[in-house]
């Protein structure tokens, strides 16, 4: 019998090595190959991408993760249809440059994206004190010195780069129809305006924030956070400028609750390219401030008595059947099969309006606390990966770069990408982890996650922090001094991979100030 193991083993052999040299040979071909072509079962039909990204939305804001306020049924869905992350992460506790890296798939810092585009610098001593006197909370928001900050006038220049694709670029050069409906905040100059950046069709605004309905109407309920500069501004300028909705850059008087008109739009657009591959990015607003919503969404949540609370909760009931209305119009075109759908958020839930707390995490928007970047994140291709599957690797929303376009069948050889197609993963094909690390940067603080570990550095204050999340969730622990040789690694590490990041290509404003469990952290905004 041993001659003919011998053989077998030989045939074996043999058969495997043809198949690395044929893999080899094909993986730069942007054709889809063994040993992953089973992951493609649309043939000759390019698969539609969905993104559907939230604003401000915490993990546990929502049913799926556990949130006891409001029931999120059709966004549940995404996860229960599909696979739900545990340790999704956005690039960034802030929404612009989060968005950077998503869009494009790189760390948003290898091309200065760093900080919210701002439209205005105090430069003048009168600018100073108008921005002094806006400030009611002096205690929660320092002026930042910035001596050598760009006029206004090159301060609106500020946004994505021409030099880096976003995905929508790379899908539309592939024979995709290309469309955005929603939040942009990516820069409003020319060169970075949605219809300049890939997308066929735009609906939506360029700002930060907008206005979800006319002020005076009746039929909405709103909270105003007074005390609070930011939303003082937002009710002044939620209507202006940048904020104004926008279809294919011309201004349109939008009548219906914002969160609706977006799904409506994002619907019509599924229908008009039934059968063209698509790409959809449906960036809401939603439950960014400012705070409004329908009076009918309001009066279902009485068992939430703090005004603020309700207000919050029934903005993201009205966004869970927004995205409600995305899903049954995949449905109704017979599309859901042969669309891979993506939701997240691109940051935590904002704690500073006392509406949330992202308990049992720490922290919140502007936070490199799990608060802060530890964002829902979940997805469904029926039919094609599995149902109900949990997974507790880590992920980041630069990974929906290369996911997209893996089954887009692009080819990503000449992109440089700090993403990992997690389709692999998802499949059971690949065992290992997409990331051994992530990084974060906000100009004077750090941030990396390395295997359960995650470190935290503010070389403004000289603080760092260790936390191992696989026993404490909740960041209460600081374990550096027991660990000091792995804090001088990760601290190499974070050194390693600053040094191939550019500088920020534009100064911050402000310094955001928090007290979290008798300890002050600062972050750049």
């Amino acid at each position: 019998m041993q001659p003919v193991n011998t053989k077998r083993k030989t045939i074996l052999l043999l058969t495997t090595a043809v198949a690395l040299l044929f893999t080899t040979h094909c993986k730069n071909t942007g054709q889809l190959n063994s040993p992953f072509s089973q992951l493609h079962p649309y043939g000759a039909d390019k698969p539609n991408i969905v993104v559907i990204l939230a604003d401000d939305l915490g993990k546990y804001d929502l049913s799926l993760y556990g949130g006891l306020n409001v029931a999120t049924p059709h966004i549940d869905s995404i996860g229960m249809n599909g696979v739900t992350f545990d340790y999704g992460y956005a690039t960034a506790a802030i929404c612009a440059p989060s968005r950077a890296g998503l869009l494009t798939g790189q760390y948003q810092q290898r091309f200065g994206f760093e900080f919210q585009p701002h439209r205005n610098y105090p430069n003048s001593v009168f600018e100073q004190a108008f921005f002094r006197m806006m400030i009611r909370n002096k205690d929660e928001w320092q002026i930042q010195k910035n001596e050598g900050a760009p006029r206004n006038k090159f301060s609106r220049k500020q946004g994505l780069t021409k030099e880096v694709p976003t995905l929508a670029e790379v899908l539309k050069e592939n024979g995709y129809r290309t469309g955005i409906f929603g939040k942009w905040h990516l820069g409003a100059a020319d060169s970075s305006k949605p219809n300049n950046r890939g997308f066929d069709e735009q609906y939506g605004f360029y700002e930060a924030f907008a206005l979800y309905a006319d002020r005076r109407d009746k039929n909405i309920v709103s909270y105003k956070h007074m005390d609070d500069f930011k939303d003082r501004w937002m009710w002044r300028k939620g209507d202006k400028a940048e904020s104004r909705i926008r279809y294919n850059d011309s201004i349109i008087d939008e009548k219906e609750y914002l969160t609706f008109a977006i799904a409506k739009r994002a619907s019509k657009f599924i229908a008009d390219n039934r059968s063209n591959p698509f790409f959809l990015y449906v960036p809401f607003n939603a439950p960014h401030e400012p705070f409004q919503a329908p009076k009918s969404y309001y009066d279902k949540l009485p068992h939430i008595a703090d005004d603020n609370k309700r207000i919050y909760y029934a903005m993201i009931a009205a966004l869970d059947d927004a995205v409600g209305m995305i899903m049954d119009e995949l449905r109704k075109q017979g599309l859901e099969e042969n669309t891979l759908v993506i939701f997240t958020s691109d940051n935590g839930a904002a704690t500073y309006t006392h509406a949330v707390t992202n308990y049992p995490l720490k922290g919140g928007k502007m936070m490199y606390f799990e608060g802060g970047i530890n964002v829902p994140y979940m997805m469904q291709w029926k039919g094609t990966i599995p149902r109900k599957k949990v997974m507790e690797m880590m992920v980041s929303h630069l990974d929906i770069f290369a996911t997209s376009c893996y089954i887009a069948g692009v080819n990503t050889d000449k992109l440089l990408l700090d993403g990992e197609n997690l389709l692999p993963y998802i499949k059971g094909v690949r065992f290992d982890k997409p990331h051994r690390q992530l990084y974060w940067r906000n100009a004077y603080t750090y941030a990396a996650r390395y295997q359960h570990w995650k470190i935290l550095i503010d070389d403004e204050h000289h603080t760092i922090e260790l936390y191992n999340l696989a026993k404490d969730r909740g960041e209460a622990n600081n374990v550096m001094h027991d660990h000091t040789a792995l804090v001088e690694q990760l601290r190499k590490d974070i050194e390693a991979w600053d040094g191939q990041m550019l500088s920020p290509a534009w100064p911050w404003i402000l310094n955001y100030k928090v007290i979290i469990d008798g300890k002050t952290y600062f972050f750049a905004v």
